[in-house]
């Protein structure tokens, strides 16, 4: 739901999409492939590679559409074993400061009948400054990049109906 809060003197707007995803694996093996940053570039759109720092922060690069490798940094600020998994886009000092505020994913995990995984992603982006008219577009990229990362993990687990 794209909405805009704030004072006068700061309007942001908030882009937020969510998922869902049943897949066939049982959770202890999609928490194992999720949660491991190193395996992103298998299911998030536009990741190339990760470079890990330490346990609880992480650099995706990524590729734009035009080519450019684009680095964004990340820190783990929630993992809950088999249940919830939060990362948050540090933007202090980053080219993505100029637009967004704040930035996260949130993925759940719930044991779904068979020995299955109900998934859940959650993408929260707060925009900032000129950027906040954006939000529709926002909404848009986000939707595209959640669908496109649910389908990636849905043909790496399998899916169930």
């Amino acid at each position: 739901m794209a909405s805009a809060v704030g004072r006068r003197d700061e309007l942001v707007a908030v882009a937020c999409v969510n998922g869902r995803i049943s897949l066939a694996a049982p959770p202890s093996r999609v928490w194992e492939q999720v949660t491991d940053p190193r395996q992103l570039a298998r299911w998030w759109p536009k990741v190339v590679r990760v470079e890990l720092d330490g346990d609880a922060a992480f650099t995706e690069v990524l590729t734009t559409d035009k080519g450019r490798d684009v680095r964004a940094d990340f820190v783990v600020a929630e993992s809950d074993p088999l249940h919830r998994w939060r990362f948050v886009q540090e933007l202090e000092e980053t080219p993505f400061a100029a637009v967004l505020s704040k930035s996260q994913t949130t993925v759940e995990f719930e044991q779904a009948p068979g020995d299955g995984t109900a998934l859940s992603i959650t993408l929260e982006r707060k925009l900032r400054g000129l950027g906040r008219f954006g939000g529709p577009m926002m909404k848009r990229a986000a939707r595209k990049q959640l669908d496109e990362a649910l389908q990636r993990l849905g043909e790496i687990h399998g899916t169930v109906a």
